[in-house]
């Protein structure tokens, strides 16, 4: 009996969870985005669950995942939920590698995450957040998600992700139901976070405004 051979991954993108032979180094719709302000942790709109959506298909809808695509790339982030740029929606967009290097790349609205079954992993690994701008701290995350809703023209989606991915989509998942990160961690952690966020916030600002110069994006607003 022979031995089993690990299994060969395939390290095609995947848009919207097919894979494509080809992509870009950014994703097409951050080129007719705009840069929006992110929201940084203490405004309201990031501490209450956010709106399902419940139109698809509209101008509107495209300019602001285009807006979000581009925001998320001068941010340096790999995934940003809408409440993020003061948008009560439930919709993220997200580029993000696995642990497998894998990238992933795509939008979804009125995500859902299925519940996991059998026995729960969780993989603790650093984690930050756009809107936390600046620290890391480590946190425990199920090293496998799957989550469900639709893409902006009302289709079903089911994106997988394992690893680092995994923790990318249940980050913004808990973004759309007004929770943050750091209120995952203790008291005496996310005091410790903030602190550290206090610090070195308007330098984080300062390198996103330089950075979208650089891309020459235009910046619809200032601030974070």
């Amino acid at each position: 009996m022979s031995k089993l051979q690990p299994a060969t991954v395939d390290h095609r993108v995947r848009v919207q969870g097919q894979p494509v032979d080809d992509y870009p180094e950014f994703a097409p719709e951050s080129k007719r985005g705009r840069v929006l302000r992110v929201t940084v942790v203490g405004e309201d709109i990031l501490h209450r669950p956010c709106k399902e959506a419940v139109e698809f298909g509209t101008p509107e809808l495209s300019q602001l995942i285009d807006d979000m695509f581009l925001t998320m790339y001068v941010a340096e982030g790999a995934g940003l939920a809408a409440n993020q740029v003061d948008v009560d929606l439930r919709l993220f967009v997200y580029d993000c590698g696995d642990d497998d290097g894998v990238r992933h790349v795509g939008h979804i609205l009125n995500p859902v995450i299925d519940d996991p079954a059998g026995r729960r992993r969780l993989l603790e690994a650093g984690e930050g957040c756009l809107s936390v701008p600046g620290p890391r701290h480590d946190l425990g995350r199920e090293e496998r998600t799957v989550v469900r809703g639709f893409d902006k023209d009302g289709n079903p989606l089911a994106i997988e992700g394992t690893g680092y991915f995994a923790r990318c989509l249940q980050h913004e998942t808990d973004h759309l139901n007004g929770m943050l990160y750091i209120d995952r961690l203790s008291k005496r952690q996310r005091r410790s976070v903030l602190q550290e966020m206090a610090e070195v916030k308007e330098g984080v600002f300062a390198e996103r405004r330089t950075r979208a110069e650089a891309m020459g994006a235009e910046y619809l607003s200032v601030g974070g």
